[in-house]
């Protein structure tokens, strides 16, 4: 069996629906969902068990059928970058890591985590995944803060040669739609673009860059899976991986390619960001992917543009559709 933490979220729940896919319905699938409407991105899945993630504890340690599990794909957290309870992050992203991570590597199991980009804070050092700049990175927010140090205990217990994480860089695609303001920015506009035919991105407030030229290394959903399942049918490539696609695409190339997947002539505004973001606001990202490609990962052919338009004219204009409702 196959226990993925967060899987109701957005990568979690596509990880589970290509899991199903290539015929793997042995999952144990843990979460909360609260108010939210991401369990609608369960549907239509094949899992073993449901386990409420204030439950996974108590099976862990009491349950026979946690013997059976092979392999943690772990990627529940809080995902608010704006999260500003420091205790409550210190729960859910680094103790509740450290819980399973020990769990696993105690019965031999497959233990995969979810890091972030986040960590890198404002890019001034690079974005190597080395092992020797992480613990001189500086976060911009409270939550990269929480994933840096999970990633700094794995290095100082000496475990990065034992297990598995990713840092997903700017993941966008089917299955996000329950992130509200955590969603791309390609979900959050899309109403706009399809209604009114135009986009308002943030101005930029760095001289040097222009408006709508701030950067992001995108990268779709189907390849942040990929990724994770190349990790959990490797179980001999172990360390702290950078999870993105090594390019970087600025926010009007974003713009461009939806407005062309919509047949429609980009209309781009820009506006102000608020001051509150302006200090903790990256402009540029892009993953230094040499270790993942050393390790094995293929690169992959630039189709940003491609990908942008296939969620665009495949989910979004037919109505949100769910990534296990098209192949």
């Amino acid at each position: 069996m196959i226990l993925i933490t967060g899987a109701s979220g957005f990568i979690g729940s596509a990880v589970a629906c290509e899991l199903n896919r290539q015929g793997i319905t042995d999952l144990i699938v843990c979460d909360r969902f609260r108010s939210n409407e991401k369990w609608k991105n369960l549907l239509g899945m094949k899992f073993t068990r449901f386990i409420q993630r204030a439950e996974l504890f108590d099976f862990l340690t009491e349950s026979p059928q946690a013997k059976d599990i092979r392999a943690i794909i772990h990627l529940g957290a809080c995902t608010n970058t704006t999260e500003e309870d420091m205790d409550y992050l210190l729960v859910n992203n680094v103790n509740f890591s450290i819980f399973l991570c020990q769990w696993a590597l105690t019965h031999n199991v497959r233990f995969i985590y979810a890091s972030s980009a986040a960590v890198y804070g404002d890019g001034s050092q690079g974005f190597s995944d080395s092992d020797d700049l992480t613990p001189q990175l500086r976060p911009l927010n409270k939550y990269g803060f929480s994933k840096l140090m999970f990633d700094v205990w794995v290095l100082n217990n000496k475990l990065s040669d034992k297990i598995a994480g990713l840092r997903y860089f700017n993941v966008f695609g089917p299955n996000e739609y329950h992130k509200e303001e955590m969603a791309s920015v390609i979900f959050r506009s899309f109403p706009q673009v399809d209604s009114q035919g135009k986009i308002r991105l943030f101005e930029s407030h760095r001289p040097e860059v222009a408006h709508g030229e701030q950067a992001r290394d995108f990268i779709y959903i189907q390849e942040a899976v990929d990724i994770t399942l190349f990790m959990l049918n490797n179980a001999g490539v172990n360390g702290i991986f950078n999870a993105g696609t090594g390019r970087s695409h600025t926010f009007n190339e974003l713009a461009k390619a939806m407005f062309e997947g919509l047949g429609k002539k980009p209309v781009i505004e820009y506006f102000p960001m608020p001051e509150e973001l302006r200090a903790r606001y990256q402009y540029a990202t892009r993953a230094d992917m040499a270790r993942l490609r050393r390790a094995g990962y293929p690169e992959k052919e630039d189709l940003f543009a491609e990908s942008v338009q296939r969620y665009v004219k495949e989910y979004l204009a037919p109505g949100n559709r769910y990534f296990n409702e098209v192949s």
